[in-house]
C-alpha cells in the first residue's frame, strides 16, 4: 500500500481513491478510522499537486510570456522540492529508515502524512493561484505582478517563499522588457509596454512601482524611442547605455525605493545628455515666454479679453436653453478671447485649456467656492494647464505646471476684481453726471449727500489697494523674475546642463510665489477676503442699478425727517463694507510687516501648505510631488525681501496705514471728502 500511496503522491492514479479523492468504500472496512483520515489527507495533498501540474502545463502552452514565466518556475520549483521529497521518502522506505519505518519492516500512515504535512498550505495556496489565472483569459504584466505580490505578502514562511519566488521570475520577464524600452527605445512585438504613439498601455505597469516612476518610464522610454525613430544625428553613447542597463538589472519592482532611485538616476542622465544633444536654447526661451504671457498675464490684452469671454458666457448660458458650462466651452472661449490680439496667431495657444475639477456645471453669478482663488473666473474651481510635449518636457513636468496654474488662479482673480472695481468706478461716475441735470450741486438732501461721499471713498480706496497690488505684482514681481530668468538663460555658460536648467526654473517659480504671497497662507487668505469684500460691493453696486444712492424719487428718498427706510438701510450695507475693507487692509499691512521678521523667509517649499493652492493643484496630495526640489538658490531670500519692501513702501507712501486710526464717526465722511 505504501508503494500505491507514493505513486499517488507523484501525480499517478489508484484505485485507492474515487474520483473525488476519497478513500474507495472497498478499503474502508479494512483500515482503522485513523488511517482512512490519513490517506484521505494524502488524497488531497495528491489532488492539489496534479491539479497544479495540469494547470500549468495548460498555462505553458498560451502567448504571454509572464504566464508562461510564471508556470515554468512553478513547474521547476515542484520538481525540484515536492518531488524531490516523494523520492526521497520512497528511498527511506527502501533502505528502511528508523525514523519512517518502525521495527524494520511497518510504515505508520501517519508518518508519511508527517512528512507531506508542510506541503498542505503551499499546494492549497498554488491551486488558488491556479485557479486566479486561469479565470482571467488575458493577463497584462502589471496586475499579474500585483497579483503575485499581494500572495506572496503572507505569514505563512513556506508559501511566502515559493510565491516571491514566482513573482521575482515575472518581475525579471517584465525588467527585459522595461529595458529593452529605457535603454534601446525598442518594444515588443507582442504585449508592449507602450503604443504606437510610445504612450504606456494599460496595465503595463504594476502598482508597486511609484507614480513618479511610472511618469519617469513613459518619459525615458519617449525620448529614446523618438531619438532612435528620427534618426537623430547623436544616439545615446553605449557607455552610457551599459550602465542603465547594470542598473536596471540590480533592482526589482517590488522593491520601491531602490528601483526609484535607478529610475530617477537613468531619468536624470537621459535629460542631461537629450539637453546637450537634442533641447535647444530657443526652445527654452520660447516655453518661458509662453508660460509667463498667458500663465502670469503679461498678455495683457489677452488676459482681459479672456476675463470678459468668461463673463459672457456665464450671461449667456443663465439666458440660454443650454445652460451647462463645459470644458469645451472654456477652450472655446480661450479661441474667442485670442480674436484681434497677439495671441492668435500665437501657436503656443494650442497647448492651454482649462479643466473643470468637478464636471460640467450651471453657472451662478456668486462664488461657491470662496476660498480658493481658483473659484474667481467662473465661481468653482478651474485649472488653466498647459500640454507639455516633447522635448519641453525635459525641464518641465506636472508640479511645475500645477504651480503654474496657481499663479495664474491668483492673478486672473487680482485682474478681474481690479477691472470690476474700475467698472463699478464708472458706473457711479454715470449715475453722478446723470443726477446732476436734476439736483444742480446738490445730491437731495445732506444724508444722501454724505452717503455718496462714503460710497466714493469704499471705491477709491478698493481702486487704491487694487492699483497698488497689481502694479507691485505684475511689475515688480513677474516682469523682474521673467526678465532675470531670461537674463540667467542668456549668460555665456559652459555647458549648461539639465540639472542646472530645471533648479533655475525652480527658483524662478519660488521667487514668483514668494512675490505673489501665495507661500503664505495668512496673508493669502486675507488677500482673498479683500478680493471677495470687493466683489461684494461691486455686485451691491450693480443691484442698486450702478448707484450707492437711491432714486430721487424712491421711498423717503427727498424730504426731512421722514421715514426713509432705503437710504439707511443702503447707509449701514455701505458702512459696514468700508468698515471690513479697512480692517483687511489693516490686517494685510501688519501681517506683511510681520512677515519682514521671519527667519528664515518663505520658501517656496512652504506653498503646498497654502489652503488657496489646493484646489488649483488638484488635491493636496499631488501639490506636494516634487515640490522639495523648489528650493531658493543663494541670494534668492534677499530678493523676496526686497520685493516685499516695495510693496510695503507702495502701500503705505502716506503712512495711512502704519499711523493707527481714529475711530470717531466723522472719519467715515472725511474720507468720502467731506
Amino acid at each position: 500500500m505504501i508503494a500505491e500511496v507514493l505513486l499517488v503522491l507523484a501525480g499517478h492514479s489508484s484505485s485507492l481513491f474515487t474520483a473525488d479523492d476519497t478513500l474507495s468504500p472497498a478499503f474502508e472496512p479494512l483500515l482503522h478510522p485513523g488511517e482512512q483520515h490519513n490517506l484521505e489527507a494524502l488524497a488531497h495533498i495528491a489532488a492539489r499537486y496534479r491539479k497544479i501540474t495540469t494547470s500549468c502545463a495548460a498555462l505553458s502552452r498560451g502567448s504571454s510570456r509572464y504566464v508562461c514565466a510564471l508556470a515554468a518556475t512553478l513547474i521547476h520549483i515542484l520538481k525540484d522540492e515536492y518531488e524531490a521529497r516523494v523520492v526521497e521518502t520512497e528511498a527511506r522506505v527502501l533502505r528502511r529508515d528508523p525514523a519512517l519505518v518502525s521495527v524494520g519492516a511497518f510504515v505508520p500512515l501517519s508518518a508519511v502524512r508527517a512528512v507531506f504535512a508542510e506541503w498542505d498550505m503551499p499546494l492549497a495556496a498554488l491551486a488558488a493561484l491556479m485557479d486566479d489565472v486561469e479565470r482571467e483569459k488575458e493577463w497584462r504584466p502589471g496586475p499579474l505582478i500585483d497579483l503575485l505580490v499581494a500572495r506572496a505578502k503572507t505569514g505563512v514562511h513556506r508559501v511566502a517563499d515559493i510565491l516571491t519566488r514566482i513573482s521575482v521570475a515575472v518581475q525579471r520577464v517584465w525588467r527585459t522588457q522595461l529595458t529593452a524600452y529605457l535603454v534601446h527605445g525598442s518594444l515588443a512585438a507582442v504585449e508592449s509596454l507602450a503604443d504606437a504613439n510610445l504612450a504606456l498601455t494599460k496595465g503595463a505597469i504594476p502598482s508597486c512601482v511609484s507614480s513618479q516612476s511610472t511618469d519617469s518610464i513613459a518619459y525615458i522610454g519617449r525620448a529614446i524611442a523618438t531619438v532612435k525613430a528620427v534618426k537623430w544625428q547623436k544616439q545615446l553613447p553605449r557607455d552610457l547605455a551599459t550602465e542603465h542597463t547594470i542598473l536596471l538589472e540590480s533592482v526589482l519592482p517590488q522593491d520601491q525605493n531602490a528601483f526609484d532611485l535607478v529610475i530617477l538616476k537613468i531619468r536624470t542622465n537621459v535629460g542631461e545628455w537629450l539637453w546637450l544633444n537634442v533641447l535647444t536654447k530657443k526652445d527654452v526661451d520660447d516655453a518661458v515666454d509662453s508660460l509667463a504671457n498667458y500663465f502670469l498675464l503679461r498678455n495683457g490684452e489677452f488676459s482681459l479679453s479672456l476675463i470678459r469671454e468668461i463673463e459672457r458666457l456665464k450671461m449667456s448660458r443663465l439666458t440660454s436653453r443650454s445652460s451647462m458650462i463645459r470644458e469645451q466651452d472654456l477652450n472655446l472661449a480661450l479661441l474667442r478671447a485670442s480674436l484681434g490680439t497677439t495671441a492668435q496667431h500665437d501657436p503656443y495657444l494650442s497647448r492651454l485649456r482649462f479643466i473643470l475639477h468637478g464636471g460640467p456645471l450651471f453657472p451662478t453669478l456668486t462664488n461657491e467656492n470662496p476660498g480658493m482663488f481658483d473659484s474667481v473666473l467662473l465661481g468653482t474651481p478651474l485649472s488653466l494647464t498647459y500640454n507639455l510635449s516633447w522635448p519641453l518636457d525635459l525641464f518641465l513636468d506636472r508640479a511645475d505646471l500645477l504651480l503654474y496654474s496657481s499663479l495664474f488662479s491668483f492673478l486672473s482673480a487680482l485682474r478681474k476684481t481690479h477691472t470690476n472695481v474700475h467698472t463699478c468706478w464708472t458706473a457711479l461716475s454715470n449715475a453722478q453726471r446723470a443726477r446732476r441735470k436734476w439736483t444742480g450741486l446738490s445730491e437731495g438732501g445732506a444724508a444722501r449727500a454724505q452717503m455718496l461721499r462714503c460710497g466714493w471713498g469704499v471705491v477709491r480706496d478698493m481702486g487704491w489697494f487694487l492699483d497698488t497690488l497689481l502694479g507691485y505684482v505684475m511689475m515688480d514681481v513677474v516682469d523682474g523674475e521673467v526678465r532675470a530668468l531670461q537674463a540667467q538663460l542668456a549668460a555665456p555658460r559652459a555647458a549648461l546642463d539639465f540639472s542646472t536648467l530645471r533648479t533655475m526654473h525652480a527658483a524662478y517659480l519660488g521667487r514668483l510665489l514668494d512675490g505673489c504671497l501665495l507661500a503664505d497662507a495668512g496673508l493669502a487668505g486675507t488677500l482673498r477676503q479683500i478680493l471677495e469684500v470687493c466683489a461684494r460691493f461691486v455686485g451691491l453696486v450693480e443691484r442698486w442699478g450702478g448707484d450707492v444712492l437711491p432714486a430721487l424719487l424712491g421711498e423717503g428718498s427727498i424730504g426731512g425727517d421722514g421715514e426713509q427706510h432705503l437710504l439707511k438701510e443702503r447707509w449701514a450695507v455701505v458702512a459696514g463694507v468700508d468698515e471690513s475693507l479697512r480692517g483687511l487692509l489693516e490686517g494685510f499691512y501688519e501681517g506683511l510687516t510681520q512677515s519682514m521678521a521671519q527667519q528664515p523667509f518663505a520658501t517656496a517649499a512652504d506653498a503646498s501648505k497654502s489652503a488657496f493652492m489646493g484646489a488649483s493643484m488638484v488635491g493636496q496630495t499631488t501639490a506636494n510631488v516634487n515640490l522639495s526640489r523648489t528650493r531658493m538658490l543663494d541670494g534668492d531670500t534677499e530678493q523676496s525681501r526686497r520685493h516685499i519692501e516695495r510693496l510695503l513702501l507702495r502701500l503705505d507712501f502716506n503712512g495711512g496705514l502704519s499711523r493707527p486710526r481714529r475711530k470717531e464717526a466723522t472719519d467715515i465722511l472725511a474720507e468720502g471728502g467731506l
